[in-house]
């Protein structure tokens, strides 16, 4: 026999169609889910950078634009102290006379009074000529003599400038006596109208903190800071100065200064940049980019969230949907081993859709219909066949045995011998009654017996001296049901090819007894016995049999066990030159088929 190679499809793998549309509706949500998560989660991050750097450059541009509106209102300071013509004439009018010089001063220092007192943010303010002559703040305050002012930075940035102006980055002003501040110098060029050419500087010098407060006033985050930057790079304010000039931290500095677009990312920080046309100064948004895309974590836990909520939903949803899907197919399936079962009566499928599912639903049920009644009607006719093959077998008494025993009679009653001929006429008369008297498969073993008995009755006139025979049933089991011809066959089989073939007289014993659920009746005798060779083939039916009224012994097998089981039915057991020993089995708990008993 060809063997079957079984091959699975990957949707075959799963033991119920139910569980193939869980896994794929959820296998398709999850790789939807995942690739919506994907560009959502990509989406929300960039959204969410690109809203940080709009924002901090919005912040950015707005602490330039006050740093310029501050550094011009000081320059309108400057510039009207610088064209002031009193200053002008204190500085460089060399025809005035002490008295002038002294009045020229007074109004110059109540002018930078003025000045100072509406504006707390300025620490120093002066004038300061090539020639020697100055003025500073009250009047009272003095540079020192170790320092040349005319040598500081801002001094000569001021002289060098196109427009006149400069503004210095953070330092310490030490050109004052006694005051050491950190301070950024705005000073202007002060031109000597005699000749027309810069000889002297008016400078303000600026509160540091007044910068530090711009800059602080707009926040970057919990984390993130601000700081600027002049045209060279140096730092102008930085909230962690001190470490910064120490070189506990860095920032990077020369990649701002060559970074062409307004901001730059190297990781851990975003760095927003904005550079002032007017100061030439660089202000930097320095941003933690953690802390800027802490909103995307939220954001990520939210659609990981909704993705796992959906993911739930569709399993639920899928599991009821795929349910009611598969409910026809599962009934079909019961349907099915209902009729594996042979229960045609309770395999009937309700139609409750008009798809695919109920056309087969609708076929199946045409199909089982149509299958329970060829069965029906099979069984119909094997019943019938059975019957017939039942009165065939009773009718088939062999012709030898019949007319040796008409010849026998005939020959007792020319001997006179009445009794015997009366005795044999009566056996042979029970014998036909009992084949031809009715339908019935299974009698009792009494019955069985007693048609055994007119058997052995006819043969032990026949064998005289050949046959010795004795029959023990115990009454236990005459009421047990066995099929007709049960015995007849085997004790007929024992004399024929048992003990008529023994020189001296056979020895024949019937018996009957119950042990557990199961009734035994053995035929034993002491004829010629078998080998082993004959023993193991005495059921093939393509071996030669040895009949009897037209019954061999595999029939009575196979009838045996077709009513019984296969734990029923005969065996044999035989020793050549010893004898043979048929059991027959059958169950205690056998009863009569009320169909079988129909006549």
């Amino acid at each position: 026999m060809k063997k079957e190679t079984e091959t699975r499809t990957l949707f075959g793998r799963f033991k119920s169609i139910q569980s193939t549309m869980m896994v794929s509706f959820s296998a398709l949500m999850v790789i939807a889910v995942l690739i919506f998560l994907f560009i959502a989660l990509n989406y929300t991050k960039n959204s969410i950078y690109e809203n940080s750097i709009n924002y901090t450059s919005q912040i950015i541009k707005q602490v330039n634009y006050d740093i310029d509106s501050y550094v011009k209102y000081l320059e309108n300071i400057s510039f009207i102290v610088s064209t002031s013509s009193d200053v002008s004439n204190y500085l460089y009018n060399e025809g005035q006379t002490d008295m002038e010089r002294e009045e020229e001063k007074e109004r110059i220092l109540s002018q930078f009074k003025t000045i100072m007192d509406s504006r707390s943010d300025i620490y120093n303010i002066a004038v300061v000529a090539n020639n020697g002559r100055s003025i500073l703040n009250d009047g009272e305050d003095e540079f020192t003599e170790y320092i040349n002012v005319r040598d500081q930075d801002w001094y000569k940035a001021a002289l060098e400038a196109k427009d006149g102006t400069a503004i210095s980055s953070s330092h310490v002003q030490n050109a004052i006596k006694s005051s050491y501040k950190w301070v950024i110098t705005l000073s202007k060029a002060l031109i000597n109208y005699n000749n027309a050419q810069n000889e002297g500087v008016f400078f303000v010098d600026l509160n540091y903190t007044s910068i530090s407060e711009l800059c602080n006033n707009n926040n970057i985050g919990n984390k993130g800071y601000i700081f600027i930057l002049d045209e060279d790079g140096n730092i102008i304010y930085h909230p962690k100065q001190q470490l910064m000039y120490g070189g506990l931290i860095t920032e990077n500095v020369d990649d701002i200064m060559a970074c062409k677009e307004n901001y730059f990312n190297t990781g851990d920080k975003i760095y927003t940049i904005s550079k002032s046309d007017k100061t030439g100064w660089t202000v930097v948004g320095a941003a933690n980019t953690s802390e800027l895309l802490k909103n995307n974590k939220q954001a990520q836990m939210m659609y990981l969230l909704v993705a796992a909520v959906l993911l739930l939903g569709v399993i639920l949803i899928s599991s009821i949907i795929a349910r009611e899907i598969t409910r026809p197919i599962r009934q079909l399936r019961d349907s099915m081993s209902m009729v594996e079962e042979g229960q045609f009566d309770k395999a009937n499928v309700a139609v409750t859709a008009k798809n695919e599912i109920g056309s087969l639903s609708k076929s199946f049920n045409v199909m089982t219909e149509r299958i329970h009644t060829l069965m029906e009607q099979n069984v119909y006719e094997q019943k019938q066949k059975r019957k017939n093959e039942m009165k065939a077998l009773q009718a088939q008494i062999n012709p030898h045995f019949l007319y040796n025993t008409l010849d026998s009679i005939i020959w007792m009653s020319e001997a006179g011998q009445n009794e015997e001929v009366v005795l044999m006429t009566s056996a042979l008369a029970k014998l036909l009654r009992q084949s031809i008297s009715n339908d019935r498969e299974q009698v009792t073993v009494a019955e069985e017996i007693e048609y055994v008995r007119s058997y052995l009755t006819i043969q032990k006139m026949r064998y005289k001296d050949k046959l010795e025979y004795s029959i023990e049933v115990s009454p236990e089991i005459n009421h047990i049901m066995i099929i007709k011809f049960a015995l007849q066959p085997l004790v007929e089989n024992a004399i024929y090819h048992g003990l008529k073939y023994k020189e001296t007289k056979g020895n024949l014993n019937i018996r009957g007894y119950e042990r557990g659920d199961k009734a035994y009746i053995t035929i034993a005798d002491d004829g010629v016995g078998m080998d082993d060779a004959v023993l193991e083939h005495i059921f093939d039916e393509t071996a030669k049999e040895h009949k009897s009224n037209g019954v061999g012994v595999p029939n009575v097998q196979k009838r045996l066990q077709l009513y019984y089981g296969p734990e029923y039915g005969i065996s044999y057991i035989s020793r050549k030159g010893v004898g043979t020993v048929a059991t027959v089995t059958v169950p205690l708990n056998s009863r009569v088929d009320d169909e079988e008993t129909d006549k």
